[in-house]
């Protein structure tokens, strides 16, 4: 079957578009903005979780060493952070969800620190663990180290290469 030029144009111009969006979608942005020459390990508790489809973002208060409250700033206002993840579609195969990771949830996640010093980080292939409700690890400890404790996606949690500055900036 031969295409009349003008069907030609246009079945080109439509796989022109195609490939240009499969491209795009794939490859949003880089993983620069992150220091993967650091990795930190966190232990926190779930204040959000934002279910971007290019990239679930947990957002969590980080606890003390001895895992009793929330580290707090110079106001009393608990210290927030970050770790953003895969998109939404591939995280919920993991199990990490709205649903599945509610306010007040006990997390431990490593990442590796933005470049910029903000509080947040990016995942990569750390593991991400989940404590059994209100069940907090021991002192110094983290979620893995909790009978009952899920984990999600790949991975352990890895050697941490330096402590988080989790004190107020």
């Amino acid at each position: 079957m031969k295409l009349a030029p003008s069907s030609r144009m246009l079945a080109l111009a439509a796989l022109a578009a195609f490939a240009a969006l499969a491209s795009s979608a794939h490859a949003h942005h880089s993983f620069a903005m992150y220091d993967v020459t650091e990795t930190y390990v966190i232990t926190g508790v779930v204040t959000r979780v934002d279910p971007n489809p290019n990239h679930l973002q947990l957002f969590f208060a980080p606890l003390n060493e001895e895992r009793t409250e929330v580290i707090r700033d110079a106001k009393g206002e608990p210290i927030i952070w970050g770790v953003e993840m895969q998109g939404s579609a591939i995280a919920a195969r993991d199990g990490i969800t709205v649903n599945n990771f509610p306010r007040g949830t006990i997390i431990s996640v490593g990442l590796h620190p933005l470049r910029n010093g903000f509080p947040a980080g990016g995942r990569g292939k750390s593991g991400l663990f989940k404590c059994p409700a209100g069940t907090p690890p021991e002192p110094g400890k983290h979620c893995d180290s909790v009978a009952g404790a899920t984990s999600h996606g790949e991975g352990v949690l890895p050697e941490p290469t330096g402590v988080a500055p989790l004190q107020s900036q």
